[in-house]
């Protein structure tokens, strides 16, 4: 029990610390690289290329139905990665925190699908009322211009982030139905999907022709953001599947949208982003919220496990009838 929470804090604290890294290393790569499509094909291809550079003897399919089953989940992987780079670019990233605190309602409502959905508590539900409230007092105090497609986007990226969550969650989790696959397979299997599906809309959306334009155009720290954002990407690639593997989907998201603490103090100290404090103190409570959630969570997580360890109570048999035995 003690090496399995060494290891899930272990997962979640690179995972915390990557995630942070790469979204704020992505909004300075799509400014100094504004192909989106470009950059996280290269990130794909980077990743692919490294683990089945260096990860190929830790690779391992148990049979083509498991790489059937996880190729499912692939296509939303790239799609995850696809929206979150398109809602970077056309939005503040503390906008794309408020809205993606609203992603553990979603997987609580279809975790209940699952064959071993947890309880729902009243600190569950109360977290979730102060994360709505936090959300509410962010966009109330937006005092520019609304841009839709931006909140589009990251709304869209928040619906393809629980799917994508839920499906992986339950192909990995012991208690669901895991696939034999090997944690470094199942990355490389997204990035190969990802450098295919990614490169089709590159040609679709008429990049490519772009892309030597935009690279003789990066300045020294431009190709160091962009080199930092494709380390980061494989970092996280195989850290996501990790920690995935360890915790439920909602905790997952919850630690997601917990560790925005940063993002949003850099925006708001270093982006000239113009936030008010009334915005300041929104996605904080948001973020608050989600920590909240991620406690209540926890504790029910915690008693569904002790309950399942109680012995089942049987009925006594009377003194009289085992003497009569």
């Amino acid at each position: 029990m003690e090496r399995e929470r060494s290891e899930i804090l272990l997962a979640i604290s690179i995972y915390c610390v990557s995630s942070s890294s790469l979204m704020l290393s992505n909004k300075l790569a799509i400014h100094d690289f504004p192909l989106e499509c470009s950059l996280v094909w290269l990130q794909l291809a980077f990743s692919a290329l490294v683990l089945a550079t260096f990860g190929y003897s830790y690779i391992h399919v148990g049979s083509r139905k498991d790489l059937l089953r996880w190729s499912m989940v692939a296509p939303m992987y790239c799609a995850m990665l696809l929206t979150s780079m398109l809602a970077l670019k056309n939005a503040p990233m503390s906008l794309v925190i408020v809205i993606r605190n609203a992603s553990p309602l979603g997987t609580l409502v279809l975790e209940r699908l699952y064959p071993e959905p947890l309880q729902v508590s009243g600190k569950m539900l109360m977290a979730l009322i102060v994360m709505f409230v936090g959300a509410m007092m962010y966009m109330v105090d937006h005092r520019d211009k609304m841009n839709w497609a931006a909140i589009g986007w990251v709304v869209l990226n928040s619906i393809i982030a629980v799917v994508d969550r839920l499906l992986q969650r339950l192909l990995l989790a012991k208690d669901q139905c895991p696939v034999d696959i090997s944690k470094t397979g199942i990355t490389l299997i997204n990035n190969l999907w990802g450098v295919v599906v990614i490169g089709i809309a590159i040609v679709m959306k008429g990049e490519l022709p772009a892309v030597p334009d935009a690279a003789k155009h990066l300045t020294w720290a431009g190709q160091a953001n962009l080199v930092l954002s494709l380390v980061i990407g494989l970092t996280i690639s195989y850290t996501s599947i990790w920690a995935q593997s360890l915790i439920t989907a909602t905790s997952f998201l919850v630690m997601t949208n917990a560790n925005k603490f940063v993002i949003l103090a850099v925006e708001a100290c270093g982006f000239n982003s113009g936030m008010t404090s009334i915005q300041i103190a929104g996605a904080s409570l948001s973020i608050v919220g989600g920590l909240l959630y991620g406690q209540a969570r926890q504790e029910m997580e915690q008693k569904g496990e002790r309950s399942t360890l109680l012995p089942t109570k049987t009925k006594s048999t009377p003194s009289s009838a085992l003497a009569g035995a």
